[in-house]
């Protein structure tokens, strides 16, 4: 049985076609439209033509935004205005004649790590996509907590007091670069992430400062998420993830933590994700599946 998949983002839409193995036979992208029509007419369009490559069961979405898939409507805001606050779920089933599920992004990801990746052989995992912000996924026997307000795992809204802000403002790529800017009177269009690591190899005592707080700021969080939600294990994602210094650096700090709070007894287990761009495609697959069992 195959399966049809949107990844939906603010730059491009991915898709594939997925079977029920997870093992991709079509895949491609095009360009977000600015407008709601032209979106549902290229989404109509790699549905004609991946429904003539092999028999289609159903269409599941990646999408930004609160995504509650039971009303069909997504709440909140993201890049593109025109998904919102509409039962966008039936008009996509009516448009592309198929059963349709969407589920938010960062959960998609998680759904697809639990599914055929790095968090396979787990029941109970914490998933963070560590990019411009700090998102992430709460996943309980291998389904998604929502939370009453569709907020489960947005991790990068944990208060830090050093800070004064948020930790999606300090413990990712994205904060990296605002922080090196302020401390240069810069704009941050000045730096990228990776720009702030190559400053930091070539002696850059501040750059060193910065990435050092952004592990120490993440290390907390997942120690304080072990002993809230008590996961299996930490799946970390986003780009960042592939840096062989990423999990170390964030390990230095929780030898430090649980060295000071003397009686705790249960190590974060932490693992970078495998399916990289991949993890929001299988995720929304994932979801179709469990909805429309």
């Amino acid at each position: 049985m195959n399966y049809l998949a949107f990844d939906v983002g603010g730059s491009s839409v991915k898709y594939a076609v997925i079977d029920e193995k997870g093992t991709f036979a079509e895949r491609g992208s095009f360009v977000t439209p600015k407008d709601k029509e032209t979106f549902f007419a290229n989404l109509a369009d790699v549905k004609t033509r991946m429904a003539d490559f092999c028999e289609l069961a159903g269409i599941g979405f990646s999408m930004p935004g609160a995504v509650d898939d039971e009303s069909g409507v997504i709440g909140g805001s993201s890049a593109l205005p025109y998904i919102h606050d509409f039962p966008i779920r039936q008009q996509l089933e009516q448009r592309l004649g198929l059963p349709a599920a969407m589920e938010n992004d960062a959960n998609c990801a998680a759904l697809g790590e639990v599914w055929t990746g790095a968090g396979r052989d787990y029941q109970d995992v914490a998933f963070f996509v560590i990019g411009s912000g700090v998102g992430g996924a709460l996943v309980h026997r291998k389904e998604i907590i929502h939370g009453a307000h569709l907020h489960g795992g947005e991790f990068g809204y944990m208060y830090i007091r050093e800070l004064r802000n948020i930790l999606s403002e300090g413990g990712c790529p994205g904060g990296l670069k605002r922080r090196m800017a302020k401390a240069r009177s810069v704009s941050p269009d000045e730096f990228d992430g990776r720009r702030v690591y190559e400053l930091r190899d070539a002696g850059d005592e501040t750059a060193a400062r910065i990435i050092d707080d952004m592990y120490e700021f993440l290390a907390r969080a997942i120690y304080d998420i072990q002993y809230i939600f008590d996961p299996e294990a930490f799946l970390l994602g986003g780009a960042i993830s592939s840096r062989s210094d990423l999990i170390p650096g964030i390990e230095s700090h929780l030898d430090r933590i649980m060295k000071e709070a003397a009686v705790a007894r249960i190590r974060p287990k932490i693992l970078p994700c495998l399916h990289g761009n991949d993890a929001n495609l299988l995720g929304a697959v994932c979801h179709f599946r469990s909805v429309h069992r």
